[in-house]
Protein backbone atom coordinates (compact mmCIF):
# COMPACT_ATOMS: atom_id res chain seq x y z
CA UNK A 1 0.00 0.00 0.00
CA UNK A 2 2.73 2.60 1.19
CA UNK A 3 4.29 1.71 -2.37
CA UNK A 4 1.29 2.51 -4.09
CA UNK A 5 0.98 5.54 -2.29
CA UNK A 6 3.32 7.34 -2.98
CA UNK A 7 2.49 7.14 -6.64
CA UNK A 8 -0.35 9.17 -5.93
CA UNK A 9 -0.12 12.65 -5.97
CA UNK A 10 -1.20 14.94 -3.35
CA UNK A 11 -5.02 16.35 -3.55
CA UNK A 12 -6.02 13.41 -6.13
CA UNK A 13 -7.40 11.10 -3.32
CA UNK A 14 -9.27 14.23 -2.36
CA UNK A 15 -11.13 15.36 -6.09
CA UNK A 16 -11.82 11.13 -6.28
CA UNK A 17 -14.04 11.50 -2.63
CA UNK A 18 -15.47 14.50 -3.68
CA UNK A 19 -16.61 13.37 -7.13
CA UNK A 20 -17.60 9.81 -6.10
CA UNK A 21 -19.00 11.15 -3.46
CA UNK A 22 -21.70 13.67 -5.33
CA UNK A 23 -21.86 10.73 -8.02
CA UNK A 24 -23.24 8.39 -5.19
CA UNK A 25 -25.61 11.53 -3.71
CA UNK A 26 -27.20 12.11 -7.55
CA UNK A 27 -27.62 8.04 -7.99
CA UNK A 28 -29.12 7.97 -4.59
CA UNK A 29 -31.59 11.61 -4.89
CA UNK A 30 -31.30 12.32 -8.48
CA UNK A 31 -34.70 10.55 -9.50
CA UNK A 32 -36.21 12.43 -7.42
CA UNK A 33 -35.30 15.65 -7.72
CA UNK A 34 -34.63 15.76 -11.50
CA UNK A 35 -38.08 14.29 -11.81
CA UNK A 36 -40.14 16.93 -14.05
CA UNK A 37 -41.69 19.35 -12.73
CA UNK A 38 -37.95 20.46 -11.64
CA UNK A 39 -38.85 23.29 -9.16
CA UNK A 40 -36.19 26.08 -10.52
CA UNK A 41 -34.22 26.90 -7.60
CA UNK A 42 -33.49 22.10 -7.71
CA UNK A 43 -32.10 22.95 -11.40
CA UNK A 44 -29.81 25.85 -10.74
CA UNK A 45 -28.35 24.34 -7.54
CA UNK A 46 -27.82 21.10 -8.91
CA UNK A 47 -26.45 22.35 -12.25
CA UNK A 48 -23.67 24.60 -10.17
CA UNK A 49 -23.18 21.64 -7.75
CA UNK A 50 -22.38 19.02 -10.81
CA UNK A 51 -20.87 21.50 -13.20
CA UNK A 52 -18.29 22.33 -9.98
CA UNK A 53 -17.84 18.59 -9.87
CA UNK A 54 -17.10 17.90 -13.44
CA UNK A 55 -14.24 20.56 -13.61
CA UNK A 56 -12.66 19.07 -10.55
CA UNK A 57 -12.58 16.05 -12.31
CA UNK A 58 -11.27 17.26 -15.70
CA UNK A 59 -8.20 19.14 -13.60
CA UNK A 60 -7.08 15.66 -12.00
CA UNK A 61 -7.39 13.96 -15.42
CA UNK A 62 -5.35 16.63 -17.22
CA UNK A 63 -2.80 16.13 -14.06
CA UNK A 64 -2.72 12.60 -14.65
CA UNK A 65 -2.92 12.90 -18.32
CA UNK A 66 0.38 15.36 -18.71
CA UNK A 67 2.30 12.35 -16.01
CA UNK A 68 1.18 9.69 -19.05
CA UNK A 69 2.36 12.05 -21.74
CA UNK A 70 5.58 12.99 -20.33
CA UNK A 71 6.40 9.24 -19.60
CA UNK A 72 5.28 7.52 -22.43
CA UNK A 73 6.36 10.62 -25.00
CA UNK A 74 4.26 11.77 -27.77
CA UNK A 75 2.08 10.84 -29.69
CA UNK A 76 0.92 7.92 -27.05
CA UNK A 77 0.43 10.27 -24.30
CA UNK A 78 -1.92 12.43 -26.28
CA UNK A 79 -3.78 9.17 -27.69
CA UNK A 80 -4.26 8.59 -24.07
CA UNK A 81 -6.25 11.55 -23.31
CA UNK A 82 -8.11 12.05 -26.73
CA UNK A 83 -9.59 8.23 -27.13
CA UNK A 84 -10.45 8.66 -23.39
CA UNK A 85 -12.38 11.62 -24.01
CA UNK A 86 -13.90 10.42 -27.25
CA UNK A 87 -14.86 7.21 -25.70
CA UNK A 88 -16.91 8.73 -23.18
CA UNK A 89 -18.85 11.01 -25.86
CA UNK A 90 -19.25 7.88 -27.63
CA UNK A 91 -20.72 6.47 -24.31
CA UNK A 92 -23.26 9.40 -23.67
CA UNK A 93 -24.68 9.38 -27.45
CA UNK A 94 -25.14 5.30 -27.40
CA UNK A 95 -27.02 5.70 -24.35
CA UNK A 96 -29.45 8.82 -25.80
CA UNK A 97 -29.69 6.82 -28.78
CA UNK A 98 -30.96 3.80 -26.98
CA UNK A 99 -33.00 5.91 -24.32
CA UNK A 100 -37.17 6.38 -24.48
CA UNK A 101 -37.38 9.12 -26.92
CA UNK A 102 -36.25 9.81 -30.38
CA UNK A 103 -33.00 12.07 -30.89
CA UNK A 104 -32.11 10.69 -34.55
CA UNK A 105 -29.54 13.78 -34.76
CA UNK A 106 -27.90 13.50 -31.74
CA UNK A 107 -24.73 11.86 -33.26
CA UNK A 108 -24.89 14.73 -35.61
CA UNK A 109 -25.46 17.09 -34.03
CA UNK A 110 -22.37 16.23 -31.27
CA UNK A 111 -19.87 15.60 -33.94
CA UNK A 112 -20.93 18.98 -35.58
CA UNK A 113 -20.52 20.76 -32.43
CA UNK A 114 -16.85 19.30 -31.41
CA UNK A 115 -15.97 20.46 -34.83
CA UNK A 116 -16.95 24.28 -34.24
CA UNK A 117 -15.57 23.84 -30.59
CA UNK A 118 -12.17 21.87 -30.96
CA UNK A 119 -11.12 23.19 -34.38
CA UNK A 120 -12.10 26.75 -34.12
CA UNK A 121 -12.85 27.85 -29.96
CA UNK A 122 -10.10 26.03 -28.64
CA UNK A 123 -7.64 25.74 -31.58
CA UNK A 124 -8.13 29.68 -31.81
CA UNK A 125 -7.08 30.22 -28.62
CA UNK A 126 -4.52 28.32 -28.59
CA UNK A 127 -3.15 29.67 -31.83
CA UNK A 128 -3.89 33.63 -30.09
CA UNK A 129 -2.38 32.86 -26.15
CA UNK A 130 1.00 30.99 -28.04
CA UNK A 131 1.54 33.52 -30.40
CA UNK A 132 0.96 36.30 -27.67
CA UNK A 133 3.90 34.95 -25.61
CA UNK A 134 6.45 33.39 -28.03
CA UNK A 135 5.16 35.03 -31.51
CA UNK A 136 4.99 32.64 -34.50
CA UNK A 137 5.13 28.82 -33.29
CA UNK A 138 6.64 26.16 -34.79
CA UNK A 139 4.64 22.19 -35.47
CA UNK A 140 5.09 19.39 -37.34
CA UNK A 141 3.29 20.23 -40.82
CA UNK A 142 3.70 16.65 -42.28
CA UNK A 143 1.08 15.98 -39.04
CA UNK A 144 -1.30 18.32 -39.21
CA UNK A 145 -1.56 17.99 -42.97
CA UNK A 146 -2.48 14.11 -42.10
CA UNK A 147 -5.39 15.39 -39.47
CA UNK A 148 -6.78 17.51 -41.78
CA UNK A 149 -6.73 14.66 -44.85
CA UNK A 150 -8.51 12.63 -42.13
CA UNK A 151 -11.03 15.51 -41.04
CA UNK A 152 -12.07 15.82 -44.99
CA UNK A 153 -12.61 11.99 -45.76
CA UNK A 154 -14.37 11.34 -42.36
CA UNK A 155 -16.51 14.48 -41.72
CA UNK A 156 -17.17 14.47 -45.98
CA UNK A 157 -18.47 10.71 -46.01
CA UNK A 158 -20.05 10.69 -42.16
CA UNK A 159 -21.95 14.41 -42.24
CA UNK A 160 -22.23 15.51 -46.12
CA UNK A 161 -22.30 12.15 -48.59
CA UNK A 162 -25.70 11.28 -46.95
CA UNK A 163 -27.61 14.24 -48.00
CA UNK A 164 -26.69 13.10 -51.36
CA UNK A 165 -27.97 9.91 -51.35
CA UNK A 166 -31.64 8.71 -52.47
CA UNK A 167 -32.99 8.22 -49.22
CA UNK A 168 -33.70 11.89 -49.29
CA UNK A 169 -33.46 12.55 -45.51
CA UNK A 170 -29.84 12.87 -44.46
CA UNK A 171 -29.54 8.96 -43.67
CA UNK A 172 -27.94 5.78 -45.21
CA UNK A 173 -29.56 2.68 -46.73
CA UNK A 174 -28.63 -0.40 -44.23
CA UNK A 175 -26.54 -1.65 -46.00
CA UNK A 176 -24.54 1.89 -47.14
CA UNK A 177 -24.67 2.49 -43.01
CA UNK A 178 -23.08 -0.64 -42.58
CA UNK A 179 -20.34 -0.48 -44.99
CA UNK A 180 -19.62 2.99 -44.24
CA UNK A 181 -19.04 2.24 -40.59
CA UNK A 182 -16.72 -0.86 -41.26
CA UNK A 183 -14.73 1.10 -43.58
CA UNK A 184 -14.53 4.37 -41.14
CA UNK A 185 -13.40 1.86 -38.43
CA UNK A 186 -10.45 0.12 -40.75
CA UNK A 187 -9.44 3.44 -42.02
CA UNK A 188 -8.99 5.18 -38.48
CA UNK A 189 -7.79 1.61 -37.04
CA UNK A 190 -5.17 1.79 -39.55
CA UNK A 191 -4.72 5.69 -39.13
CA UNK A 192 -3.76 4.83 -35.46
CA UNK A 193 -1.37 2.15 -36.14
CA UNK A 194 0.58 4.23 -38.46
CA UNK A 195 0.69 7.29 -36.32
CA UNK A 196 2.10 5.37 -33.22
CA UNK A 197 4.63 3.19 -35.64
CA UNK A 198 6.15 4.04 -38.64
CA UNK A 199 4.67 8.15 -39.28
CA UNK A 200 4.94 8.18 -35.12
CA UNK A 201 7.71 11.06 -36.22
CA UNK A 202 4.78 13.61 -38.12
CA UNK A 203 3.39 14.07 -34.75
CA UNK A 204 6.60 15.04 -32.76
CA UNK A 205 7.05 18.64 -31.69
CA UNK A 206 10.26 19.38 -34.58
CA UNK A 207 13.12 21.12 -33.88
CA UNK A 208 13.50 23.57 -36.69
CA UNK A 209 14.93 26.88 -37.31
CA UNK A 210 17.71 26.48 -34.73
CA UNK A 211 21.28 27.27 -36.14
CA UNK A 212 22.77 25.12 -33.33
CA UNK A 213 23.10 21.56 -34.22
CA UNK A 214 23.51 19.40 -30.97
CA UNK A 215 26.36 17.24 -31.33
CA UNK A 216 25.67 13.57 -29.71
CA UNK A 217 27.93 12.55 -27.21
CA UNK A 218 29.47 9.76 -28.87
CA UNK A 219 30.93 12.18 -30.93
CA UNK A 220 31.75 14.96 -28.40
CA UNK A 221 33.00 12.35 -26.03
CA UNK A 222 30.83 13.07 -23.42
CA UNK A 223 29.27 10.41 -20.89
CA UNK A 224 26.41 8.78 -22.30
CA UNK A 225 23.69 8.51 -19.92
CA UNK A 226 21.56 6.15 -20.13
CA UNK A 227 17.39 6.62 -20.62
CA UNK A 228 15.54 6.41 -17.18
CA UNK A 229 13.64 3.28 -16.92
CA UNK A 230 10.12 3.36 -17.83
CA UNK A 231 7.85 2.41 -14.23
CA UNK A 232 5.31 0.42 -15.17
CA UNK A 233 3.74 0.45 -11.88
CA UNK A 234 3.82 4.30 -11.41
CA UNK A 235 2.22 4.26 -14.81
CA UNK A 236 -0.61 1.85 -14.37
CA UNK A 237 -1.60 3.34 -11.16
CA UNK A 238 -1.58 6.89 -12.73
CA UNK A 239 -3.81 4.98 -15.70
CA UNK A 240 -6.05 3.68 -13.23
CA UNK A 241 -6.48 7.18 -11.46
CA UNK A 242 -7.06 8.67 -15.05
CA UNK A 243 -10.32 6.46 -15.68
CA UNK A 244 -11.22 6.57 -12.10
CA UNK A 245 -11.51 10.85 -12.48
CA UNK A 246 -13.39 10.40 -15.50
CA UNK A 247 -15.86 7.81 -14.75
CA UNK A 248 -17.57 10.76 -12.46
CA UNK A 249 -17.82 13.24 -15.28
CA UNK A 250 -19.69 10.09 -17.53
CA UNK A 251 -22.02 9.21 -14.87
CA UNK A 252 -22.96 13.27 -13.93
CA UNK A 253 -23.38 14.13 -17.56
CA UNK A 254 -26.71 12.61 -17.94
CA UNK A 255 -28.13 14.16 -14.62
CA UNK A 256 -26.79 17.12 -16.49
CA UNK A 257 -28.17 16.92 -19.75
CA UNK A 258 -31.64 16.48 -17.65
CA UNK A 259 -30.99 20.01 -16.16
CA UNK A 260 -29.46 21.83 -19.29
CA UNK A 261 -32.78 20.69 -21.41
CA UNK A 262 -35.28 21.77 -18.39
CA UNK A 263 -33.51 24.93 -18.34
CA UNK A 264 -33.35 24.97 -22.70
CA UNK A 265 -37.37 24.40 -22.57
CA UNK A 266 -37.91 26.75 -19.63
CA UNK A 267 -35.57 29.84 -21.90
CA UNK A 268 -37.08 28.48 -25.19
CA UNK A 269 -33.52 28.64 -26.36
CA UNK A 270 -32.52 26.02 -29.22
CA UNK A 271 -32.33 22.25 -28.76
CA UNK A 272 -28.91 22.42 -30.04
CA UNK A 273 -28.03 24.45 -27.26
CA UNK A 274 -27.98 21.50 -25.15
CA UNK A 275 -25.52 19.31 -27.52
CA UNK A 276 -22.92 22.33 -27.71
CA UNK A 277 -22.83 22.64 -23.41
CA UNK A 278 -22.42 18.84 -23.32
CA UNK A 279 -19.76 19.07 -26.21
CA UNK A 280 -18.12 21.78 -24.23
CA UNK A 281 -17.94 19.65 -20.53
CA UNK A 282 -17.00 16.40 -22.13
CA UNK A 283 -14.10 18.20 -23.82
CA UNK A 284 -12.66 20.12 -21.00
CA UNK A 285 -9.76 17.70 -20.51
CA UNK A 286 -8.92 18.04 -23.67
CA UNK A 287 -9.11 21.88 -23.96
CA UNK A 288 -7.33 22.63 -20.64
CA UNK A 289 -4.44 20.32 -21.89
CA UNK A 290 -4.41 21.58 -25.46
CA UNK A 291 -4.51 25.10 -24.49
CA UNK A 292 -2.13 24.74 -21.63
CA UNK A 293 0.92 22.74 -24.33
CA UNK A 294 0.30 26.05 -26.63
CA UNK A 295 1.47 27.83 -23.47
CA UNK A 296 4.68 25.81 -23.12
CA UNK A 297 5.28 26.00 -26.57
CA UNK A 298 4.34 22.92 -27.52
CA UNK A 299 2.19 23.88 -30.70
CA UNK A 300 2.22 20.28 -32.02
CA UNK A 301 0.68 18.93 -28.79
CA UNK A 302 -1.87 21.40 -29.36
CA UNK A 303 -2.42 20.39 -33.09
CA UNK A 304 -2.58 16.14 -31.65
CA UNK A 305 -5.20 17.04 -29.09
CA UNK A 306 -7.63 19.07 -31.24
CA UNK A 307 -7.11 17.70 -34.66
CA UNK A 308 -6.74 14.58 -33.13
CA UNK A 309 -9.97 14.90 -30.85
CA UNK A 310 -11.96 15.78 -34.03
CA UNK A 311 -10.45 12.61 -36.24
CA UNK A 312 -10.85 10.23 -33.33
CA UNK A 313 -14.59 11.51 -32.73
CA UNK A 314 -15.57 11.15 -36.30
CA UNK A 315 -13.70 8.01 -36.61
CA UNK A 316 -15.41 6.67 -33.67
CA UNK A 317 -18.41 8.30 -33.32
CA UNK A 318 -20.04 7.71 -36.86
CA UNK A 319 -19.50 3.70 -36.98
CA UNK A 320 -20.98 3.56 -33.28
CA UNK A 321 -24.02 5.70 -34.01
CA UNK A 322 -24.82 3.57 -37.15
CA UNK A 323 -24.37 0.44 -35.85
CA UNK A 324 -26.94 1.00 -32.74
CA UNK A 325 -29.12 2.34 -35.31
CA UNK A 326 -28.62 -0.78 -37.01
CA UNK A 327 -29.44 -3.03 -34.26
CA UNK A 328 -31.76 -1.22 -32.68
CA UNK A 329 -33.72 -0.30 -35.67
CA UNK A 330 -33.61 3.35 -35.13
CA UNK A 331 -33.47 6.16 -37.35
CA UNK A 332 -29.72 7.94 -37.40
CA UNK A 333 -29.80 10.78 -39.59
CA UNK A 334 -26.21 11.80 -40.30
CA UNK A 335 -26.45 14.27 -42.91
CA UNK A 336 -25.58 17.83 -41.87
CA UNK A 337 -27.96 20.90 -42.87
CA UNK A 338 -27.46 23.54 -45.59
CA UNK A 339 -25.81 26.16 -43.08
CA UNK A 340 -23.87 23.20 -41.00
CA UNK A 341 -22.52 22.20 -44.24
CA UNK A 342 -21.22 25.32 -45.04
CA UNK A 343 -19.64 26.02 -42.22
CA UNK A 344 -18.03 22.17 -42.11
CA UNK A 345 -16.17 23.38 -45.29
CA UNK A 346 -15.35 26.77 -44.05
CA UNK A 347 -13.59 25.11 -40.90
CA UNK A 348 -11.90 22.26 -42.89
CA UNK A 349 -10.58 25.00 -45.73
CA UNK A 350 -9.50 27.33 -42.99
CA UNK A 351 -7.73 24.44 -40.76
CA UNK A 352 -5.71 23.43 -43.81
CA UNK A 353 -4.77 26.91 -44.70
CA UNK A 354 -3.66 27.77 -41.15
CA UNK A 355 -1.44 24.57 -41.33
CA UNK A 356 0.32 24.50 -44.77
CA UNK A 357 3.25 26.16 -43.32
CA UNK A 358 5.33 25.26 -40.55
CA UNK A 359 4.38 28.18 -38.27
CA UNK A 360 1.75 29.65 -36.94
CA UNK A 361 0.54 32.76 -35.17
CA UNK A 362 -2.08 34.29 -33.73
CA UNK A 363 -3.30 35.79 -36.76
CA UNK A 364 -4.98 32.74 -37.50
CA UNK A 365 -6.56 31.86 -34.21
CA UNK A 366 -8.42 35.42 -34.47
CA UNK A 367 -10.00 33.68 -37.72
CA UNK A 368 -10.72 30.74 -36.24
CA UNK A 369 -11.99 32.30 -33.46
CA UNK A 370 -14.32 34.01 -36.02
CA UNK A 371 -15.91 31.22 -37.02
CA UNK A 372 -16.64 29.94 -33.56
CA UNK A 373 -18.48 33.29 -33.47
CA UNK A 374 -20.51 33.10 -36.35
CA UNK A 375 -21.32 29.43 -35.31
CA UNK A 376 -23.19 30.44 -31.83
CA UNK A 377 -24.93 33.52 -33.55
CA UNK A 378 -26.19 31.31 -36.31
CA UNK A 379 -27.01 28.93 -33.57
CA UNK A 380 -29.57 31.60 -31.64
CA UNK A 381 -30.96 33.02 -34.37
CA UNK A 382 -31.90 30.13 -37.00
Amino acid sequence: MSTIRQHIPNGTIAKLLVAWGVVIIFLIGGPTWLHEPIAPWVAVVSFLVIFATILLAAFGVVHEADYLAHRLGEPYGTLILTLSIVMIEVVLIAAVLLGPGENPTIGRDSIFAVMMIILNLVMGICLILGGRRFGEQEYNSQGATAYVSMTLLLAGIGLILPNTLSTGNGTFWPMQAAAVAILTTVLYGVFLLMQTRGYKRFFIQPDIGHLVVPVPPSVSGMPIEPAPALDKRAITIRSVLLVALMLPIVLLAHDLALIIDFGIKAAGAPIALGGVLIAIIVFTPESITAIKAALDNQLQRSINLCLGAFVSTVGLTVPAVLFVGLITGKTVIMGVTPTETVLLLLTIGLTTLTFLGQRASALQGTLHLTLFAVFGVLLFST
